[in-house]
């Protein structure tokens, strides 16, 4: 079986369940695990990654305006990887290959290959996208145990998370301008023990002002620890903010004045997507120097 992923997330479901030696051919920001980095690459950005948030965003707006995606399949490579299996997704058409250019790719292929398109808002639902995957590679009981396993880890931070009270956080998967996260995030923020204070479960992601924002905090104003992480762009994508957030306050409120290696120490069990680690700790400084 020959699989071709257009997101890193299926690229990652797929290796979860056993697969990465079928792929054949992945996106353009597929880089976990290590090994797929070889493999060919099936779509590229119009847009420089390297601009500065407020720049790509006027980039996408315009793309949305003259209706050209901002990411790009190489429709003759997918071809010539005649895959059994493609996976997609319906649920933005900025980050990865949108449904509308999906379609347009399936019409060109033969023979046409079982297409499966991610589409979750929330964590049952990313749960559900696994068990579609492990359906369309045979890997049934692989996916069900995936499920499983997730879900359970799941439960072990939800206990390991319940404290009196519950910190608020705010989740920012964009800064210029601020987009609130939304779909599985505030869900992740609650199960971890804190209370989402802007976004929605099962809601798109969506742009908020800064004065907006700013008002979500109990008296008007950010934290040191929230005003750090914005100071030093430690925020990024929002895959990862709860929990950093959350575990550098904990931090903080055990040992106010940590090293570098305490700070690392008591982050590590959080996955930066961005690899922005430095920024992270950074931040974290910067709050333990004025008091978090």
């Amino acid at each position: 079986m020959r699989i071709v992923s257009l997101l890193p997330a299926a690229t990652e479901i797929v290796a979860a369940l056993g697969a990465v030696g079928r792929l054949v051919g992945v996106s353009h920001e597929c880089d976990f695990p290590p090994e797929v980095r070889s493999l060919p690459r099936v779509t590229r950005t119009r847009v420089d990654p390297a601009l500065p948030s407020g720049a790509i965003d006027r980039a996408m707006v315009e793309a949305k305006r003259t209706g050209v995606p901002p990411v790009e399949v190489d429709v003759d490579l997918v071809a010539h990887l005649r895959p059994d299996v493609l996976i997609g997704q319906s649920v933005c058409e900025v980050c990865a290959v949108g449904a509308g250019e999906l379609a347009r790719l399936v019409t060109t292929l033969m023979p046409t290959p079982w297409v499966v398109t991610l589409h979750a808002h929330t964590l049952d639902e990313v749960f559900l996208d696994i068990r579609k995957i492990g359906e369309a590679l045979e890997l049934r009981d692989e996916a069900e145990e995936l499920d499983a396993g997730l879900r359970y880890r799941l439960r072990r931070v939800q206990t390991g998370a319940s404290r009196p009270g519950k910190p608020r956080v705010l989740v920012l998967e964009w800064l210029d301008p601020p987009y609130v996260a939304g779909h599985w995030v505030p869900e992740l923020v609650a199960l971890a023990g804190g209370e989402d204070v802007g976004g929605a479960t099962g809601e798109p992601s969506r742009p908020r002002p800064w004065d907006e924002l700013e008002g979500l905090a109990p008296d008007g104003e950010l934290t040191p620890l929230q005003r750090a992480f914005s100071q030093h762009h430690a925020l990024q994508c929002g895959y990862c903010t709860p929990g950093m957030l959350m575990s550098a306050k904990a931090l903080l409120e055990q040992n106010p004045r940590p090293s570098e290696e305490e700070i690392r120490k008591a982050i590590q069990g959080n996955i930066c997507r961005c690899t922005g680690y430095v920024n992270i700790v950074e931040a974290i400084k910067t709050a333990a120097e004025g008091g978090a």
